[in-house]
């Protein structure tokens, strides 16, 4: 049951775009079509579930403190949670470098579509929040930090996926010229943002 609320919880209510406001440019900027949009939601979903445990044992059993404690009494005092930052972004970069490379090999005409944004997945702000949450969350074990990653790559996805099929309808919809492009974006954005507000009232 818990694994359900944290699953359902960061997919709706703790919802990355919606509530936090993380990934926003790759958000905006590949929104536009319903495919592309997929693509990379996709490909941000695998790197936040690949890449959070990995974090999750890492700050678990060598950076938080008493983490090295497993190596005798004499770490059992050492604080290595400095490294936080740099060790978690060189997980997530060699992630999004392995996927890159995947892409590539198999799908070159997606990965030519999402262009600059599939290697900025690495300094997505999504997916190292998502490690972050999971280090100020202090998770009790790695499946209710996996079921974190999963809820909110998902939601990530559902976010992006959503809005790119609301920008198809838009180009046939008659949109004042003043706010054409980004500037009917931002208020769908912001309505989006206000309907996934309903979620926050859920308690499983």
């Amino acid at each position: 049951m818990e694994y359900l609320s944290i699953f359902v919880k960061s997919i709706f209510v703790d919802n990355m775009i919606f509530a936090f406001f993380l990934g926003m440019c790759s958000y905006l900027a590949v929104s536009k079509n319903v495919k592309t949009a997929a693509g990379l939601g996709l490909a941000v979903v695998f790197v936040i579930l690949v890449t959070l445990p990995i974090n999750y044992l890492l700050n678990e059993y060598l950076l938080k403190p008493g983490a090295l404690s497993w190596l005798g009494e004499g770490y059992a005092d050492l604080d290595l949670s400095f490294l936080s930052f740099i060790i978690f972004i060189a997980v997530i970069a060699a992630i999004v470098q392995i996927v890159e490379m995947v892409v590539e090999k198999f799908s070159p005409s997606l990965y030519n579509s999402l262009g600059i944004f599939l290697p900025l997945i690495a300094v997505n702000c999504a997916v190292m929040g998502a490690s972050l949450f999971m280090q100020q969350r202090d998770y009790a074990n790695l499946g209710e930090a996996t079921m974190f990653a999963l809820g909110s790559g998902i939601g990530w996805f559902l976010a992006i996926v959503a809005l790119a099929a609301i920008r198809e309808k838009l180009a046939y919809s008659k949109v004042p010229a003043a706010l054409k492009g980004l500037g009917i974006t931002f208020i769908v954005v912001g309505l989006m943002g206000i309907a996934f507000m309903a979620f926050s009232g859920i308690k499983i």
